[in-house]
């Protein structure tokens, strides 16, 4: 007899973890470049409604009843081979169907920016269809990793250890991205164009998360069920949120300040670990298994950049592959003996589920790396796994989807230049104008003056162009106005001089900072002295770094007000 409770438990769960596809969207969108954005949309959308019928057709029947390729579509086959308990077929079908395409999904991050959209389509269906099924089956569906008591909650290596596998895989097939190594095989930073919809994206997924681990209890009609259903939350927002804090701190000591998106891969990177054994773990379980978490998804993003040399955008390999890796191991570490679980080593269980988990990881990767080989080197001997270099150089968008930007309205272009060499932020010494050298100052904030051509009447009216931070601008404008300069504009640029800018750091690789934000800001003088202009600028702008600013002084021969006609010294003259 079937319990509503339970169904109701069930459906709002799976409606959360179909919502995961738009967090991944987001957050993979967010971290590649926005001549991409649609490409990767597209690809969130289309990995889902491919895997869809994929798995009802064929590959739900695979994971339930285990006797080889079954038309999922026949109720009777399925039901006669797998106990639902109180839940109909159907309902527990589509829960299983929203996590398949969660593993699907997984694969595009590592891949993006340089996958045929054809490549993508075939090989997400090859996923839905025979990858996920059958190392479902293993673990879910009553197959021999069930059979040994292998524990695996809510997947972290059903779900993320395989996802996470076939995108490093990809990856290490794809090569990297052109840019992504300079000639010595350095890592070079791409940075993500929009942190907004990546971090929109994990705080989706945390969200859709209580769903993924919450809904995995499969029933709500108990004290028992709603004891385990808490149990399971507290610990997966618990794991989370210590592993996001991990990285913070992580990546502050290490590379000077704490970085962005790496934090946020943490977020994710504990929420992955937690799954295998949110509900047989403690709190102080979930804690130490956030931890870690948080510690190797910086270590691990590391790695795969530097040292493995595999170009994953998104650091999916890390958050998924590696973690989840790492949170089924865990069960064989923290678990004490809960939900019908082995003890773990930590607990006094010995070294037996510990075992059994190890023995998962290992044959469900050796399972997925072979057929996904095939799968991959089949679909580039055909449609083509990489698009050519012109196409991934313009943006998937316009060759593969005759998307000029996905953001209407704006000129996006990613440049890069692979001869600039990225050189660290000059420090000159001292940071207070009144104790610095005159040589510092010009150092710091350089003068140029414009030489006036022969035949060129010195008119008395001069432009002064500053190039300056944005950060200094109100200090800027506040010392010019002292001057009496009330006429000022003000635009944003981007630029850098000789010092080619600054060293910094994005996801432990250090970026090549062509091209910095700055300000532009024009006076035009006549009354005002233009030395007492500079003067005022100098003492604003000064830090005592390179990049603190230039002062550009031109010859102005004509000025008209618009409003009145007045010319020249009249012009500028702000009166009525």
């Amino acid at each position: 007899m079937y319990s509503a409770t339970d169904v109701t438990w069930v459906l709002v769960g799976a409606i959360l973890v179909f919502f995961m596809q738009a967090g991944f969207a987001l957050c993979e969108a967010g971290l590649t470049r926005a001549k991409n954005t649609g490409n990767i949309l597209m690809k969130n959308m289309m990995d889902f409604c491919i895997g869809t019928p994929c798995y009802w057709l064929v590959g739900f029947g695979i994971m339930f009843a285990g006797a080889g390729p079954l038309i999922g579509g026949f109720d009777p086959l399925i039901r006669g081979s797998y106990d639902f308990g109180t839940l109909p077929t159907w309902v527990y079908a589509i829960f299983q169907t929203v996590f398949c395409a969660t593993a699907a999904t997984i694969v595009s991050g590592s891949m993006a920016e340089r996958t045929n959209f054809k490549a993508y389509c075939l090989y997400s269906a090859a996923i839905s269809l025979v990858v996920y099924p059958v190392s479902g089956h293993w673990i879910w569906g009553g197959g021999w990793l069930a059979s040994l008591n292998f524990h695996d909650f809510a997947g972290s290596t059903c779900v993320h250890m395989v996802g996470g596998l076939i995108a490093c895989l990809g990856a290490a097939l794809l090569g990297p991205r052109i840019g992504k190594y300079d000639k010595d095989g350095k890592a070079r930073a791409i940075p993500g164009h929009n942190m907004t919809a990546c971090a929109l994206g994990v705080f989706i997924l945390w969200f859709c998360w209580f769903g993924f681990n919450g809904g995995s209890t499969v029933a709500m009609s108990t004290d028992a069920d709603m004891e385990l259903a808490g149990l399971v939350m507290f610990n997966t927002n618990l794991a989370a949120a210590v592993a996001t804090c991990a990285a913070m701190l992580l990546t502050w000591f290490r590379y000077g300040k704490p970085d962005v998106s790496m934090t946020f891969n943490a977020a994710l990177a504990g929420l992955v670990a937690i799954t295998a054994g949110c509900d047989c773990v403690t709190p102080v379980g979930a804690f130490f298994i956030g931890l870690v978490a948080g510690i190797l998804v910086v270590f691990s993003v590391e790695f795969f950049d530097n040292i493995a040399k595999i170009d994953d955008p998104v650091g999916a390999v890390s958050v998924h592959m590696v973690n989840g890796i790492w949170g089924t191991i865990a069960v064989g570490l923290f678990s004490n003996g809960g939900d019908g679980v082995g003890v773990g080593l930590f607990y006094g269980g010995g070294f037996r589920q510990l075992g059994i988990q190890a023995l998962g990881v290992v044959t469900v990767s050796a399972y997925v790396l072979v057929i996904m080989f095939l799968i991959f080197k089949l679909i580039d001997k055909t449609v083509g796994l990489r698009v050519p270099a012109e196409v991934e150089i313009d943006g998937l968008d316009i060759h593969e989807h005759g998307l000029v930007s996905a953001y209407a309205g704006f000129a996006i272009s990613d440049m890069a230049n692979a001869d600039m060499e990225v050189n660290e932020n000059t420090d000159l010494g001292e940071d207070d104008i009144a104790k610095a050298s005159e040589k510092q100052v010009d150092a710091a904030v350089k003068v140029v003056k414009s030489t006036i051509v022969d035949g060129v009447y010195d008119t008395g009216m001069h432009k002064v162009s500053i190039i300056c931070r944005l950060s200094r601008f109100d200090a800027l404008k506040n010392s010019l106005n002292k001057l009496g300069v009330t006429g000022i504009t003000m635009t944003q640029v981007m630029g850098c001089g000789i010092q080619k800018g600054s060293s910094e750091k994005y996801r432990g690789v250090e970026m090549d900072a062509n091209l910095l934000p700055k300000i532009k800001v024009e006076v035009v003088v006549s009354k005002i002295p233009v030395d007492a202009v500079i003067e005022a600028a100098k003492k604003a702008l000064y830090t005592g770094h390179i990049g603190d600013g230039k002062i550009f002084v031109y010859n102005v021969t004509k000025v008209v007000k618009v409003r009145t006609g007045e010319e020249d010294y009249a012009a500028l003259q702000d009166v009525e």
